[in-house]
Order: structure tokens, then C-alpha cells, then sequence
């Protein structure tokens, strides 16, 4: 009986461990727009086509333009920003995600902006 329980312990614990959130690599748009007035090396990095940045939504006036397509050929230019802390972001989250994880693997300090552009947009 004491093992059957120690057991049941053990698992619930593992998945209690895989539950959690990586909390370092996202950035609320409130913590975003807050880093914005405060600290002038952040970096941000949109990941969506030109079209978009043209579009509705427009973009973030100092962000850096890689498409999500593009960025693994195009990891050079980030470089020179590798110390510094990058905020990736697009419409909804979903590719920069795709783009934040790619960079972290790469040793980079990126944080993907949860909502993207379209959250960004609401709290204006």
C-alpha cells in the first residue's frame, strides 16, 4: 500500500514538473509597453511578412523585420543582439513562439510577446 502511494506521489509530482511554465521565455504586451519606456536596448523582432506590417495592425516603430520563413538563413543579422534581451512577436503569438524558441536554442535572450500585434493593438 505505502509503495502503490509513494508511487502515485512520484507521478503526480512529474507531471506537476511538466506543467510549469517557462516563464522567461514570454513577455506580457503590458511588461512589453512597459520595457518600451524604460529600456532603450530591447530588442524587438517582428516575424510576419512586409504585407502585414503594411497592413492593419502596422507595426512597432523601432522592431526589426524578419519574416518567420526567413529567419533561420537570416540568423546573422541578429548577432550584434545576442546579449541583448529580444522580443519576437507577430499577429497572435503562434510564429513568434516558433521564432522565440529557435532563437533561445541558439543561446539568444528572446521572449515571445504573448497576443502579438493583435493583443499589442487592444491595449492601446
Amino acid at each position: 500500500m505505502f509503495q502503490r502511494l509513494a508511487i502515485s506521489f512520484i507521478v503526480l509530482l512529474s507531471i506537476a514538473a511538466y506543467a510549469q511554465v517557462d516563464t522567461s521565455a514570454t513577455i506580457s504586451v503590458t511588461e512589453l509597453k512597459q520595457k518600451l519606456k524604460s529600456d532603450s536596448s530591447l530588442v524587438i523582432l517582428d516575424v510576419r511578412t512586409s504585407e502585414e506590417l503594411a497592413g492593419p495592425l502596422g507595426k512597432i516603430d523601432k522592431a526589426i523585420n524578419i519574416p518567420i520563413q526567413e529567419l533561420v538563413n537570416r540568423l546573422n543579422e541578429l548577432e550584434k543582439f545576442k546579449s541583448k534581451e529580444i522580443a519576437v512577436i507577430c499577429r497572435t503569438g503562434r510564429r513568434s513562439g516558433i521564432g522565440t524558441e529557435l532563437l533561445r536554442k541558439k543561446g539568444y535572450n528572446a521572449r515571445n510577446v504573448l497576443g502579438g500585434m493583435t493583443e499589442y493593438r487592444k491595449t492601446e
